[in-house]
């Protein structure tokens, strides 16, 4: 019965999607059902996670499934993070599609499959499952990207997804096959075992678990596998860019650490080598940031800085005590943020995307101030400024780096925070400091702008949540 209930969250997904792939099928059905219902399954499964929680990590099912599910409190906050970046995306979708006609009933099946496959990754103990919750996951996004076939820019960034993902997907099943050479199993817990047990440098291993780290990484869009991600994110439509900015790095930072957190000796051969993909992450995706004039492009940008901030969490994981709250929050608090400025972007963009640069939007707190007072709420937490969530997942890192005894990398990590200010308040000086140069009029529904002002709050919720508990 627990084994159920733990699973139970991913099966109302999986169920929700099959039922909006069969309403798709009747002519009568109604895009705005279709979101009504997307946003009804997603808050259904989120407080069903809720419920259940976490407890000590178990197998779940592990006579039927021979322990390649795990449940724990981590894999329930990841979780948690996924449905509400669903629930969020589905809220902005509807206000997005109002004005951006090019969307079906499928769209919002096919998010919730993606949702599935995310879910199950943040379960998997175990390197085939993860592999075909890596794919599930990829497909899913794969389309919603290229969703809008009139798109040239989104036919582009799909195509460039889908081939370099393909290479990704290569990598990581190498990768399986060699540790399954090396260690007779793809579990987790025996590659740790094994780690302990026999010398980590075991070439089958290391080129195994190289590759592995390699896919993740691509996925994660952390040096110097990031190129993909600012023509992609460019390409696809903002709700669409807004959850893969969020739920997919929830999925693939989750696995990535219940790799890592196996075996101190697994995670202390690849620490140095995570430490300059770290470092390059953080500096590299700043300096793409600082040369963006499009807020879509800026955004996938600090994205790579964000995953940067990420690994030096991967980097300062304690094997011994690892519980994954630093990772959760951290992800938590991005995702309140990244969903707030997406959902903003969606109905203030207008049709077309027509509001896309910096430049568009000049004097915007003279004619929405409130608006402008949200989105300045969500740079400011991205930047790292109290008291925003932001400030405090960063503050977690750093701590944690510092109590793992990786003072440069906590010193850099502030650095490159500080760097990071120069485009968020950027684009907060071009809301507040220049003259409107037209009334930022909107056609949506109120969702993407309620979803707004809720992500705001939980901006501050966040951050003030660690300090009154």
């Amino acid at each position: 019965m627990n084994d159920f209930l733990s699973l139970l969250p991913l099966i109302v997904i999986c169920t929700g999607a099959i039922l909006l792939m069969l309403l798709a099928a009747f002519e009568k059905s109604r895009l705005e059902t279709a979101a009504h219902l997307s946003m009804g399954i997603f808050a259904v499964a989120f407080l069903v996670q809720l419920l259940v929680g976490g407890g000590p990590a178990t197998a779940a099912y592990s006579d039927v499934f021979n322990g390649m599910l795990v449940v724990s409190d981590f894999t329930s906050a990841a979780g948690l993070i996924i449905l509400a970046c669903g629930f969020f995306t589905a809220m902005t979708s509807h206000s997005y599609f109002k004005v951006n006609l090019f969307c079906s009933l499928e769209f919002y099946a096919v998010m919730m499959f993606g949702a599935c496959g995310m879910l199950l990754l943040t379960l998997s103990q175990e390197l085939m499952t993860s592999f075909i919750a890596l794919e599930i996951m990829s497909l899913a996004i794969y389309i919603l990207v290229g969703y809008d076939r009139a798109n040239v820019k989104g036919a582009e960034a799909v195509l460039k997804y889908l081939m370099l993902g393909a290479f990704a997907g290569a990598f990581f099943t190498m990768g399986s096959a060699l540790i399954y050479g090396g260690v007779k199993s793809t579990k987790f817990i025996d590659i740790g075992t094994y780690c302990l047990s026999h010398s980590a440098t075991s070439p089958l291993l290391l080129g195994g678990v190289f590759f592995i780290i390699v896919g993740l990484l691509f996925k994660a869009a952390a040096f110097p596998f990031h190129a993909w991600v600012i023509d992609v994110y460019d390409g696809a439509s903002t709700p669409v860019t807004g959850f893969m900015a969020t739920a997919l790095k929830t999925a693939i930072f989750t696995v990535f650490a219940n790799l890592l957190a196996q075996s101190s000796g697994l995670h202390g051969t690849w620490v140095t080598f995570l430490f300059y993909v770290s470092v390059f992450t953080m500096f590299g995706g700043n300096l793409i940031a600082i040369g963006q004039s499009n807020l879509k492009r800026m955004l996938a940008a600090s994205g790579i800085v964000h995953s940067g901030y990420l690994l030096i969490a991967l980097v300062a994981i304690n094997t011994e005590q690892f519980t994954g709250s630093v990772i959760a929050y951290y992800l938590a608090a991005y995702a309140a943020g990244t969903l707030g400025m997406f959902a903003a972007l969606a109905y203030l963009g207008g049709s077309g995307e027509r509001r896309s640069t910096f430049d568009d939007f000049k004097g915007l707190a003279k004619v929405r101030p409130y608006s402008a007072a949200a989105i300045t709420v969500f740079l400011l937490s991205m930047a790292g400024i109290p008291p925003t969530a932001g400030f405090m997942g960063k503050f977690y890192i750093i701590t944690s780096a510092i109590s793992a005894g990786e003072i440069t990398l906590a010193v850099l990590g502030i650095v490159s925070s500080i760097l990071s200010m120069w485009y968020y308040l950027r684009l907060v000086i071009n809301m507040y400091f220049h003259d409107a140069v037209e009334n930022f009029e909107t056609d949506g529904s109120c969702f993407a702008t309620a979803g707004t002002f809720f992500l705001a709050a939980c901006v501050f919720i966040l951050g003030v949540y660690p300090i009154v508990m």
